[in-house]
């Protein structure tokens, strides 16, 4: 064999730097563990791309919100948003069990100059669904939320608050894991009255039959698809130890009632459930708390430090 095809056969500078990240991202270590998780500071994409197939029951999530001024966690503008979540899209397909789901907490945007709505959310929910199955969406009312957007609605007063965020249920399959007897809420006192005296069975103006089923006391009554949930918190253990360590606080916190509600709904315990866009890590606290397994994914690694505060008996990795 002559030099020059010895040459040929050596790998090019350009494979070797490419072989070298692939490996890196192969081999990504946690940031921090706990008994049950594992939080990761790193793009989401790229860590998503080193998890097994199939291997998480629940992505729960919110991503930053497409909003006209820029936060400080970052955040995309409405007409780069379904490109720039697509590939995200499809490595949360992929990890999912084939009967798991993909819950995302989605703000809506308002058009630049206007006080109309951008369309854009619709728009990323109909490039989802050629992927996945609309399970059902659900709506965040925060009765505590701020008069936004200021312009319309406190100066020019052409519009009302915002006060609801859309969540969006999707799945692989048509028959997702799910059990709503894991979610039931306490019974109105009507309700309550009506199980202890009783009722009549009959046919209702409305044409829907009124059966003796109705008087099953089942533990609860089951939840409608709208969740009343304010979000005040101003006494927060996270609040305290963030300030003590002097760390930044991060300006967007899921409070805890909402991943609580789907993890319950949507999982069992020792299954996995993950969310890319982890921020302080309130996702991956409740999963503990329900003894369901989590991984948590944070670009920001002050944001990572700030949530491992939360689990006094994580492990640096």
């Amino acid at each position: 064999m002559n030099g020059a095809s010895r040459y040929k056969l050596l790998p090019s500078l350009s494979h070797l730097r490419e072989e070298s990240v692939r490996v890196a991202r192969s081999r990504k270590q946690p940031t921090y563990t706990t008994a049950w998780g594992r939080a990761f500071q790193g793009d989401a994409l790229d860590v998503l791309k080193t998890l097994p197939d199939e291997s998480v029951a629940l992505v729960f999530t919110s991503p930053p919100f497409a909003l006209r001024r820029p936060k400080a966690y970052g955040n995309v503008a409405a007409s780069e948003y379904i490109d720039w979540f697509w590939p995200l899209a499809e490595q949360i397909h992929r990890i999912l069990s084939s009967d798991g789901s993909f819950v995302m907490e989605l703000g809506g945007a308002w058009n630049r100059g206007s006080g109309t709505r951008s369309l854009f959310p619709y728009e990323l929910l109909l490039r989802l669904g050629k992927i996945f199955f609309l399970a059902q969406d659900f709506y965040w009312f925060n009765p505590s939320r701020l008069p936004t957007p200021a312009e319309w609605v406190t100066i020019r007063r052409t519009r009302v608050k915002e006060a609801v965020t859309s969540i969006w249920w999707l799945s692989k399959t048509t028959e997702p894991q799910a059990d709503n007897r894991r979610v039931l809420v306490p019974y109105s006192k009507s309700m309550r009255r009506l199980l202890k005296d009783g009722y009549k069975t009959a046919m209702r103006p409305s044409q829907h039959e009124i059966g003796p089923h109705f008087q099953r006391d089942n533990g609860g009554a089951i939840p409608p698809n709208l969740l009343t949930v304010p979000n005040t918190r101003s006494y927060d253990e996270y609040l305290f130890r963030c300030r003590e360590a002097g760390l930044p606080i991060h300006p967007a916190r899921f409070p805890p009632e909402l991943p609580d509600f789907f993890i319950r709904f949507l999982t069992k315990p020792g299954q996995t459930v993950l969310d890319p866009f982890g921020g302080s890590n309130v996702t991956g606290q409740v999963a503990e708390s329900l003894e369901r397994h989590w991984i948590s994914i944070e670009i920001n690694a002050d944001y990572v430090a700030g949530s491992k505060l939360r689990f006094p008996a994580a492990r640096a990795a």
